[in-house]
């Protein structure tokens, strides 16, 4: 099976501990055509990282979305998630591809920094992600990226390149006219008065090509 590609609006789960209002957030985010949903609970014990994993599993092979869960390698092979995300602390890739195996998905993070980038560009891992672009209320004090890094790894990295931190409606489209292949969003998406519409205004800005 072909790995699924990772485009467009890439949806990050808040720290939500009610599953049945993290499932009804979602399914509205997934109806909104987010192509990627990503699970990232730091307050959820490992049960109910558990559970909640795997209800979003189901849900998103309802809506042929890609699945993946942020840090924990052993918790996306339980579930059978599409992938897995790992920062920069968050063990070996290759230990990761090694229990994954070659068809699942791995990305990193790279934050600012290219030489990062390119060390990690290799055969065992699918995206990179850089960020923070903008001032982010997830992590205030992560370190800023600036947009020609994304023009930079549009000449240099060969994989998708996700930009995260801060992201909006009113910048995503510099994101995406520097070169950003996925944006991933968590408060503007699953903070905002209607979930569904504000989705869908993202994922029209990968489907128009345009800022």
């Amino acid at each position: 099976m072909a790995k699924k590609l990772i485009k467009g609006l890439y949806a990050i789960t808040p720290n939500e501990l009610d599953t049945a209002e993290l499932i009804r957030k979602t399914r509205l985010a997934l109806q909104g055509d987010a192509t990627v949903l990503q699970y990232r609970n730091k307050l959820a014990n490992a049960d109910l990282q558990l559970a909640q994993a795997t209800a979003l599993r189901q849900l998103t092979r309802e809506f042929a979305s890609t699945f993946i869960v942020n840090d924990n390698v052993q918790l996306a092979a339980q579930v059978d998630a599409d992938g897995v995300h790992l920062g920069g602390e968050d063990g070996s890739i290759e230990m990761a591809r090694q229990l994954l195996g070659a068809e699942k998905i791995i990305g990193v993070s790279c934050y600012n920094r290219a030489p990062l980038a390119l060390a990690k560009n290799s055969q065992l891992i699918d995206y990179i992600a850089f960020g923070a672009f903008f001032s982010s209320s997830t992590k205030p004090d992560a370190a800023q990226a600036e947009l020609d890094l994304l023009h930079w790894a549009k000449q240099n990295i060969s994989i998708p390149v996700v930009a995260i931190g801060g992201i909006t409606l009113q910048n995503a489209p510099l994101l995406i006219n520097a070169g950003a292949d996925a944006l991933a969003v968590i408060s503007a998406v699953f903070d905002a008065e209607d979930i569904q519409v504000t989705a869908q205004q993202f994922s029209t800005l990968f489907k128009q090509g345009l800022a």
